[in-house]
């Protein structure tokens, strides 16, 4: 017997693209501060600022904007120009206007699951930024519910199970994110598809050491459907 019922999808970095462009932003923004001052470890530097933010901004551009904006003041010992300044301005203005690029073979693999499973799309990060993507996506259609969450943790889960009327055991999570698309999920008793993504934000990177037998990874896009139909078939723990 089938035991999932509901299917979640992380969209950033697992429909379409997003890392690419805070890589891009995070070099242009090194290469700001380094007319000031050596940057040889600004990047981690700037990592550290960020993750104390992400309780005050959330995540998403805006926060980075925001903290690379304090880093420069801060590396610079406040030096930079007022000019330089507004160039981060218009770094994280650029990323929000970036336009939604799915990755290969997505559009077909949620669509060919939709037509078994309710889907739901659970994403973090900036609310009307989030919300201009999944319509731009052109996937907004195909799911029952857009949660755009503060944090996807075993709490936030909790909430989408009681919701749905689903326990854990009948959900089913695809995500690039291993801390936060599987290892939550799989900790509570649900099961997870990891479609790795060529570049991860080093705050997404996790090990996973139980629940081996309830998560798998999908090379693609279109890998997904197989993956699926496995763990489908796989008798709930």
């Amino acid at each position: 017997m089938n035991p999932i019922k509901l299917i979640g999808f992380d969209a950033d970095d697992t429909l379409w693209k997003s890392e690419d462009y805070f890589r891009e932003a995070e070099a242009t923004f090194l290469e700001i501060v380094g007319r000031y001052e050596d940057v040889s470890a600004s990047a981690e530097s700037l990592y550290a600022l960020q993750s104390r933010n992400i309780a005050l901004f959330g995540y998403g551009v805006k926060g980075m904007a925001l903290s690379m904006i304090e880093a420069a003041i801060e590396f610079t010992d406040a030096r930079i120009s007022a000019k330089d300044i507004h160039r981060i301005v218009e770094i994280g203005k650029a990323m929000l206007d970036h336009p939604v690029e799915l990755l290969p073979g997505v559009a077909e693999a949620v669509r060919e699951i939709a037509t078994q499973y309710p889907l739901v799309l659970i994403t973090k990060g900036d609310l009307f930024h989030q919300e201009r993507k999944v319509e731009a996506s052109g996937l907004a259609d195909i799911f029952q519910r857009i949660e755009i969450v503060s944090e996807k943790n075993e709490a936030a889960y909790r909430r989408l199970f009681k919701e749905f009327d689903v326990d854990a055991s009948e959900f089913l999570m695809v995500g690039n994110s291993l801390r936060s698309d599987i290892a939550p999920v799989v900790a509570l008793g649900g099961f997870g598809i990891h479609v790795p993504y060529h570049v991860t934000w080093v705050h997404e990177q996790a090990e996973i050491h139980a629940g081996a037998e309830r998560w798998r990874t999908a090379a693609s896009a279109q890998d997904i459907v197989r993956t699926l139909a496995e763990l489908a078939g796989s008798p709930t723990h």
